[in-house]
């Protein structure tokens, strides 16, 4: 016998409101509480701080997806509403942008974040970006990792998918795109297997929670255990160290205690959305991070989302979930009552990525000794 409407939905509302609530901390209590328990830091402008600014060249790139047959793609955007212009961007660089077969021949493996397994059944997703981007010669895998687990319990799952690759995956060279925790649980496993980081090449951070979250603070495990109760969830609660692992406290240890391995070039992919595209799910986070920062994502702010001594390719103009959750796509009323601003080209921002990776790692080739 089927479950009543109004049971799914609510159901349903327990999902939506279990992913904006999770990780917003108790109300009256500061985000970010006093302790003296906490690793010196300082936030410094970009140039400061070892990371390289290319956004000029990655904007080129995507204007040239986009014109070229991004209308025949979801979700369509101009390049000037798709990307956030933040501060002084550097000029494009006027050089012709390729738009055919790729030469190299990439594995491109995409590490996904928080709750993932918990909800990726009820999303039904149609994997239309990696379809798009293997037509012009990228191969495009998910890994699968715990979604409520922390990442010492992901890293090794990582290493453990990447090893039993097939012959042909193998040879390939190898990019490990994590997004939210995703990205966290990918610089986990290349410190903590030196032999899964001497097959990669690259490592692209996508909304990562490099730096934490300040949710994450007074939020508890049980919290984030709801999940579980998602309508065709396949999640179990794992090892409880989910909302621990996206502490800023957590994350800047960790960062302070870690070198990343130098042979690999690192990406980030940051979002910076307009005010007006934050989801109606997301306008709570968005206004208790906001009183740390108004230029978060809903989840994330943005200057804790940049993996060090890393390249910034974009300020993407898209909310946390915008950015690779496509709820609306696939539930059409959920989109229009509450993922409101889910709407955004991702198969054209994720060619862009690929293609400007493969165009930088060529040019460092050339360069280098």
């Amino acid at each position: 016998m089927k479950r009543s409407l109004p049971y799914f939905y609510l159901r349903l509302l327990v999902f939506i409101c279990t992913c904006t609530a999770t990780l917003v901390s108790c109300a009256g209590k500061p985000l970010s509480p006093y302790t003296t328990d906490t690793t010196p830091m300082i936030l410094l402008p970009i140039e400061q701080a070892e990371i390289r600014d290319d956004r000029g060249r990655f904007r080129e790139i995507y204007c040239a997806v986009l014109a070229n047959h991004g209308q025949d793609l979801p979700d369509y955007r101009s390049c000037d509403t798709a990307l956030t212009r933040v501060g002084k961007e550097p000029e494009p660089t006027g050089h012709d942008v390729p738009l055919g077969v790729s030469r190299q021949n990439f594995l491109l493996a995409v590490v996904p974040g928080f709750g993932w397994e918990c909800f990726e059944g009820w999303l039904e997703i149609d994997h239309s970006a990696p379809h798009h981007v293997a037509q012009f010669g990228y191969e495009v895998i998910q890994l699968n990792v715990d979604g409520l687990s922390g990442t010492e319990n992901n890293a090794r799952q990582i290493s453990d998918q990447i090893a039993k690759l097939s012959p042909e995956q193998a040879a390939k060279p190898l990019i490990l795109l994590g997004y939210s925790k995703g990205a966290v649980d990918i610089l986990q496993a290349i410190v903590d297997y030196p032999e899964l980081a001497e097959k990669v090449v690259a490592v692209v951070a996508a909304a990562g929670a490099v730096g934490g979250s300040a949710l994450a603070n007074g939020a508890k495990q049980s919290q984030a255990n709801i999940l579980t109760m998602i309508p065709k969830s396949d999640c179990s609660e794992g090892d409880g160290g989910a909302v621990a692992a996206m502490r800023p406290a957590t994350r800047k240890k960790w960062l302070a205690e870690n070198t990343l391995p130098k042979h690999i070039s690192y990406y980030s992919v940051a979002t910076f959305p307009d005010p007006d595209n934050i989801s109606s799910a997301l306008k709570p986070s968005y206004k208790s991070l906001g009183e740390i920062d108004a230029r978060n994502d809903g989840q994330l702010l943005f200057y804790n989302q940049l993996i060090p001594t890393s390249t910034l390719v974009a300020y993407v103009n898209a909310d946390h979930w915008a950015l690779a959750v496509p709820i609306a796509r696939t539930h059409s009323f959920v989109g229009k009552m509450i993922t409101t601003k889910n709407s955004y080209p991702r198969e054209a921002l994720l060619e862009t990525i690929l293609r400007y990776i493969e165009e930088d790692l060529g040019r460092e080739r050339t360069t280098s000794p």
